[in-house]
């Protein structure tokens, strides 16, 4: 079952059925909470029987990544130093998988508790370690391989100070981005209905934000954003964001 999940999971980060949701929530202190959504109903229901007949009726459950790891603790003592350190820093998050095939839902959630907000930059890390977890069940070489294939494209970096959020996204591998943005041509047309949307929720009121557009709650302290998930990938500084909270 686990096996499964993580396989799916994986699946969802590439497929072009999957709508994403980043969400925050921000404390006082700079603690708090994040998580990454993957709402992937649409390939529930485009995947038919096909789907239903490899997957549970009905399923909740939340898998703790800290006791998974403990559990494959000896395959990765075998992996390269750096290799640890990646699946390390999964310790703290866990996936919760939501699974209805009568109703035609799946979702995953992948969230974790921070104490301070640095330690959010790992989040999307972490979510592209989830495929290297699939081969840990049984496939130790693929597992230790050094694919490119693993290594993430954009990162995000988030900083909190004197009441100012910031959001930056950046391209880590500007040869890699291209080359995937010059492959998205091929199916770009099917992707359109993607989107990535951003709902962060601060301790006290916005009084300014850099996204015109934006969406507000009527107490103020929670924004949305979204935009088209290949628009996101081809330029990721049109999720960049400022916000200042009131003092």
């Amino acid at each position: 079952m686990i096996k499964k999940i993580f396989f799916l999971v994986a699946l969802s980060v590439s497929l072009i059925s999957c709508q994403f949701t980043e969400t925050l929530q921000l404390n006082e202190d700079g603690s708090g909470k994040m998580a990454i959504v993957m709402d992937m109903s649409e390939l529930m229901a485009m995947g038919g029987d096909m789907m239903k007949d490899s997957i549970p009726t009905k399923l909740d459950t939340i898998i703790s990544m800290k006791t998974f790891l403990d559990e494959k603790k000896d395959s990765i003592s075998q992996l390269s130093e750096e290799k640890q350190m990646q699946l390390k820093k999964l310790e703290n998050y866990h996936i919760q998988t939501v699974m209805d095939t009568e109703k035609g839902e799946m979702v995953f959630n992948m969230y974790t508790d921070f104490k301070s907000i640095n330690e959010a930059n790992d989040i999307f890390n972490g979510l592209g370690q989830t495929k290297s977890l699939m081969p840990s069940m049984g496939d130790h070489d693929a597992m230790n391989s050094d694919d490119e294939e693993e290594k993430e494209i954009i990162g995000v970096s988030y900083s909190y100070k004197n009441k100012k959020f910031i959001r930056d996204s950046y391209i880590k591998d500007v040869e890699k981005h291209q080359q995937e943005v010059d492959s998205l041509k091929k199916t770009e047309s099917f992707m359109g209905s993607m989107r990535y949307k951003l709902k962060y929720s601060f301790p006290s009121k916005i009084v300014k934000s850099s996204i015109d557009d934006a969406k507000y709650s009527l107490d103020g302290k929670t924004i949305e954003v979204e935009a088209s998930f290949i628009d996101y990938f081809k330029n990721p500084d049109i999720l960049d964001l400022e916000i200042e909270l009131e003092k």
